[in-house]
């Protein structure tokens, strides 16, 4: 199966989402799709010879097909002819979701887990998922609006462009629009013309919206013409970048943003804006990080 839509299963309802959500996504994509269901951590009693990454002697397997197969008939019911490859891994599962990142064009999760990957999107493993993994992750939450532009929070730092590359890509497979929202706020540094504005006193809201602007534009300037077939929406904002992105999300059909910040979306994924979006997004969020960190 050449790069496929990889998902975490543990058998919890956001994960058979997060299921439904990747059979979309191969679809989209004309690839397959890959059901993978970590089960724990390698522990010192796995019987020997028993290979580190493949639980089938050691009778985990049989304990937790059930809830693979019931992740199979789910992507079938809502992709009919889709190809399924399915494992079950001994391992953590942020680390086993990581390797197999590695082969494939999106791995796709749920907001919610249980058993192996309880937590897995609400704590540092979202983190460590983002900053080693080696494709797109998809966050499954949120309302399904299958109209909905493609959201995506531009920022100004040169490790966005995969970020804005993968949101062209996705409004076209798609066929909706991309909506470009860049937010400054008055406490960033965009806000004053010069040390004689102390930023306690005042701000300049056409400043900043027209920084804002200026910021969507550069960051569109390489994909923009050559999908013509887009419609692109800029969306300068001055306000408070969470509640502002939330909103935006509410009549989204997907919200993409960088795996790293800076100025309008400093820290966005390692700091309170990130839980934030993942936490409270009203759709899926697909996190992009620069490949070459």
């Amino acid at each position: 199966m050449d790069q496929p839509v990889v998902v975490g299963v543990d058998g919890s309802p956001s994960s058979l989402e997060a299921v439904e959500t990747a059979a979309r996504e191969a679809a989209l994509r004309g690839t397959g799709l890959r059901l993978v269901h970590a089960f724990g951590r390698r522990s010192a009693h796995v019987p020997h010879p028993g290979p580190p990454w493949n639980p089938a002697g050691t009778g985990i397997r049989e304990l937790v097909d059930g809830t693979v197969a019931e992740a199979e008939r789910r992507a079938r019911d809502s992709i009919p002819g889709v190809e399924i490859d399915r494992d079950v891994v001994l391992g953590e599962p942020t680390t086993v979701l990581v390797i197999e990142s590695r082969t494939a064009a999106l791995a796709v999760v749920g907001s919610h887990g249980r058993g192996a990957v309880a937590g897995l999107l609400l704590g540092s493993t979202a983190g460590h998922l983002a900053a080693h993994g080696r494709c797109p992750v998809l966050v499954a939450r949120g309302r399904r609006t299958p109209g909905g532009p493609v959201l995506l929070a531009v920022d100004d730092a040169p490790s966005s462009a995969p970020a804005v590359h993968f949101a062209f890509a996705e409004a076209r497979l798609r066929g909706v629009g991309l909506a470009a929202v860049h937010v400054c706020g008055p406490g960033s540094a965009d806000a004053y013309d010069g040390p004689a504005d102390p930023p306690f006193v005042t701000y300049d809201r056409d400043h900043l919206r027209d920084h804002a602007e200026h910021v969507i534009e550069a960051a569109l300037a390489g994909d923009e013409p050559k999908h013509r077939d887009v419609r692109v929406q800029h969306r300068p904002v001055v306000g408070r970048v969470r509640h502002t992105l939330i909103r935006a999300s509410e009549d989204a059909g997907l919200l993409v943003v960088g795996a790293r910040g800076r100025g309008g979306f400093t820290g966005l994924l390692l700091g309170s804006v990130s839980q934030t979006v993942l936490r409270h997004a009203r759709c899926p969020v697909a996190v992009v990080r620069d490949g070459r960190e």
